[in-house]
């Protein structure tokens, strides 16, 4: 029974492989499983709706449009710089289609630093990867995830989801 119970334990606390070992709150509530996603690119974004970083909505959802049958956006509202993102799950969602029109996933208001940080930035700050690891900057930061659900490139702020830098990967 030790055994069992000492194999159980390691097994529920061996870290993720794989961004599709997570599940996510939609901003509607709904729970997402990222496994789901298997075969498609993942576009992952931090997001605020009073940042100089917010227009980048309108590119994500251009990408979205055209990428769609590649790879999944979404964004992770988050409150962590300069209280960018006050409103509620309600608020941001009726920000989000009534000024940008977006129709790609977007995420419950989650931490993305800090002691509250949720899972999968924590998982996704730490994930090896050719460009660099650690604390996520600002709002809008990209991580883009392969079909198997591996992180294959981090984006900072400044990088448009429209730019070649990043649009070369999909």
């Amino acid at each position: 029974m030790k055994i069992a119970a000492l194999l159980l334990f390691t097994l529920l606390s061996l870290p993720p492989k794989s961004v599709h070992q997570f599940t996510i709150t939609g901003i509607d509530g709904q729970s997402v499983n990222l496994s789901q996603f298997k075969g498609k690119k993942i576009l992952i974004v931090n997001t605020a709706s009073k940042c100089g970083f917010t227009p980048q909505y309108a590119d994500l959802e251009k990408l979205w449009q055209q990428y769609k049958d590649k790879v999944v956006i979404i964004g992770f509202p988050a409150n962590n710089f300069g209280g960018q993102e006050p409103g509620t799950n309600e608020n941001i969602q009726e920000f989000c289609q009534k000024n940008y029109g977006v129709s790609f996933l977007m995420a419950e208001k989650v931490s993305v630093k800090g002691d509250d940080m949720n899972a999968l930035f924590k998982y996704l700050t730490a994930a090896p990867n050719p460009d660099f690891t650690g604390d996520i900057k600002w709002n809008f930061e990209k991580f883009l995830i392969d079909e198997n659900g591996k992180l294959i490139h981090r984006f900072r702020s400044n990088v448009k989801p429209t730019d070649p830098e990043l649009t070369k990967y999909l």
